[in-house]
């Protein structure tokens, strides 16, 4: 079923309109019309289950489509998972964000870290976050997700820490001193039980953990970067005996928690 985001859903509305680029996609690509059903999500895990009961192509045009039903999203992990991602070279990191989105990723923060070879002006960065939006908007649409992951603006290594200090619950460091796999898959363990005490101890609006994961550039970490991460506690791990580029990095830390923490 075709899925379409609309903010400020509620669920004492009756039907949802639907504008923008959407109309035109509705009516003129997809070609569905009136009583053909569609699902709508209101960005934060709920899904509207709908039926088409008007198209208007006058001016802007919208689509109006009445609820029949409101569900959880199955497609979001039950923890927030936060990409530090050391900004690499060339289109990379377009790869990366979609990759990522597609396996649960919350959200996606370039970091210019020390052995960040790209040099980028504010114009040029703005560019490229608008750039990254519409690709994780792509991808979670794709992907059936309940939410637009965001990719947000651009921060040096020292704002990083400071936000991962102040919004992580958890933070993972993939990196060559790891002590070893089963210590890796231990720290992975903990992660899912603090998940499930998580869910029985709270409501059914639960908080989710905030996990946070850094990950470098292609010329990886300056020991002084390593050591900053492991003053605040990050957990140090192992993604396996190979030494993985930057691009394959994140999206296989986000296959592992993907798998483990999926419900």
């Amino acid at each position: 079923m075709h899925r379409f985001y609309v903010d400020g859903c509620s669920d004492t509305d009756k039907q949802i309109r639907i504008t923008g680029e959407d109309v035109n996609h509705i009516v003129n690509v997809l070609r569905l019309g009136k009583g053909d059903e569609i699902v709508v999500s209101d960005g934060s895990s709920r899904d509207y289950n709908c039926r088409i009961s008007e198209l208007n192509t006058d001016g802007e045009g919208y689509v109006l489509a009445d609820i029949e039903d409101i569900s959880m999203s199955a497609a979001e992990l039950p923890v927030d998972i936060y990409l530090f991602q050391g900004v690499p070279k060339g289109d990379k990191m377009e790869t990366i964000i979609q990759k990522c989105v597609e396996l649960g990723v919350y959200s996606v923060i370039p970091v210019m870290m020390e052995r960040t070879i790209v040099k980028l002006d504010d114009k040029k960065k703005e560019k490229k976050i608008l750039r990254y939006n519409s690709i994780s908007e792509s991808a979670a649409k794709q992907s059936r997700r309940g939410i637009i992951p965001k990719v947000l603006d651009y921060l040096s290594m020292k704002e990083t820490i400071s936000f991962a200090q102040s919004h992580m619950d958890i933070v993972l460091f993939p990196y060559e001193a790891a002590e070893g796999m089963d210590e890796s898959r231990g720290i992975i363990d903990d992660l899912r039980n603090q998940v499930k005490l998580s869910k029985v101890s709270s409501a059914e609006e639960y908080e989710k953990l905030s996990v946070g994961i850094f990950i470098g550039p292609e010329g990886g970490f300056a020991d002084s970067e390593a050591d900053e991460l492991v003053e605040i506690g990050a957990k140090i791990l192992s993604l396996g005996h190979r030494i993985l580029r930057t691009e394959t990095a994140g999206p296989a830390i986000m296959s592992i928690l993907s798998f483990y923490l999926d419900e």
